[in-house]
């Protein structure tokens, strides 16, 4: 036996821009109590998202909806996957509350994917809407949807309940998305946010940069959701949730968030987030103006 030392790989460290304030702030400390005193369930604290006090502190939060365990893998996502559980049809009623009581003027609602359901899950979504309109006819809502293996019958019931904005996340450029999202494809998450734009909807997509990407790959992405007339960009850095997943290849600066920001509004996107904190849901109150 040698006493040789294995010398692992040398993890960057993160820059300085990186750095999280730890949330503050009146309304912050309020939500807080609350979350904890009802366990509601945001996605805010369960995915301890670097703009809880700052979105918190605008009215704004994130509610997953269809339990925690995901059918897909994703490289990228904390979320667990696995054979998620029984659907909880008073799920509707229980978020609506939850919005009530937080005094939520603009809710973003999400799910992991569902693709164990015949309706991947697209009636418990519709009813979500009209319950939270039901107890909160004063808040905006953005629904996150999952890509529902692209049936448009099951995005229709979304379209239905006209939520002021819908949201379907490419995260990455075409040739890194079948490495990263694993079961998505990316035309068809495209597709998704094409169909969403000619019906109606204000649309709304979220990029992750870190994964290997190039700027080209990025510029195109952003050219193909100009094809589809999508209205709302965001770009974030991708953080690894755990040495499980992918790791990080760059640490994007903030200059070149800044260029992607400037190129976008230039291109025609009616708001463009672009920053290492930035997540999708990031000062999406005002996305729904």
């Amino acid at each position: 036996m040698t006493n040789d030392t294995v010398v692992l790989p040398r993890r960057e460290k993160k820059p300085n821009w990186l750095r999280v304030k730890l949330p503050v702030g009146k309304k912050y400390t309020e939500l807080r109590g609350l979350v904890d005193k009802y366990k509601l369930n945001t996605i805010c604290t369960s995915g301890s998202c670097p703009n809880m006090g700052e979105c918190w502190g605008e009215g704004t939060a994130t509610f997953m909806i269809l339990g925690n365990i995901c059918t897909r893998s994703c490289g990228f996502c904390g979320v667990k996957t696995g054979r998620p559980e029984t659907v909880e049809w008073d799920e509707p009623e229980k978020v609506a509350r939850s919005i009530k009581l937080m005094n939520i003027k603009h809710a973003v609602i999400t799910s992991v994917d569902r693709d164990d359901l015949k309706d991947g899950g697209s009636i418990i979504w519709a009813e979500t809407v009209e319950a939270i309109r039901r107890s909160n006819p004063n808040t905006t809502l953005e629904t996150l949807i999952p890509d529902f293996q692209g049936k448009n019958s099951q995005i229709d019931r979304i379209i239905e309940v006209h939520p002021e904005v819908v949201s379907h996340n490419m995260e990455t450029v075409r040739r890194l998305t079948r490495e990263v999202r694993i079961q998505a494809k990316y035309d068809r998450s495209l597709g998704v946010l094409k169909y969403l734009k000619e019906k109606g909807m204000r649309t709304k997509t979220g990029l992750m940069l870190g994964l290997g990407e190039t700027e080209q790959e990025v510029i195109q992405t952003m050219k193909d959701l100009q094809g589809v007339g999508l209205d709302v960009l965001t770009i974030g850095q991708y953080l690894q949730p755990t040495k499980k997943h992918l790791p990080v290849k760059e640490f994007i600066t903030p200059s070149q968030f800044k260029k992607y920001e400037t190129l976008g509004l230039e291109m025609g996107f009616m708001y463009v987030e672009s920053g290492a904190l930035v997540r999708s849901s990031y000062k999406a109150h005002k996305h729904a103006k």
